[in-house]
């Protein structure tokens, strides 16, 4: 009897420990939104628009951890590399794919300011390039 217990048990936390890699392994995509500290009323609104952008058009995808939202600030300690690795000159919106816990690739999202006095057109923009993007992994 004890026997069928601890072969149960090990089952379950082989399986266990399987779909837990598996999960780790999956592609992910992780959209950031950068800035520095000093933070202007446009700014705000980049990250506001982004995240109602990714709330409302990526319900099941964020839910699943399929698609990440962070918020980074450049200026804080062990953040500048950010600026060299995506080439950031100004307040942006990246999205970055990952696989097994690197990144591969990534796009920066360079016309949140040209749409920034549209909300519709800028919520459009981050919906349709984060689709783009998450359809190309």
């Amino acid at each position: 009897m004890k026997s069928k217990l601890i072969i149960i048990v090990l089952s379950i936390i082989t399986l266990l420990s399987s779909s837990i890699s598996t999960a780790e392994r999956l592609p992910t995509v992780v959209a950031t939104y950068f800035h520095t500290t000093f933070r202007c009323a446009s700014c705000y609104k980049i990250q506001q628009f982004t995240e109602e952008a990714l709330q409302k058009g990526f319900p099941e995808e964020i839910a699943s951890g399929q698609l990440k939202y962070q918020v980074v600030n450049i200026e804080e300690p062990g953040n500048e590399h950010y600026i060299n690795d995506y080439g950031l000159y100004t307040k942006s919106v990246v999205l970055s794919l990952q696989e097994n816990g690197k990144e591969v690739g990534f796009k920066n999202l360079d016309k949140v300011w040209q749409f920034l006095n549209d909300k519709n057109k800028f919520i459009s923009y981050i919906e349709n390039e984060t689709k783009t993007f998450l359809q190309s992994k």
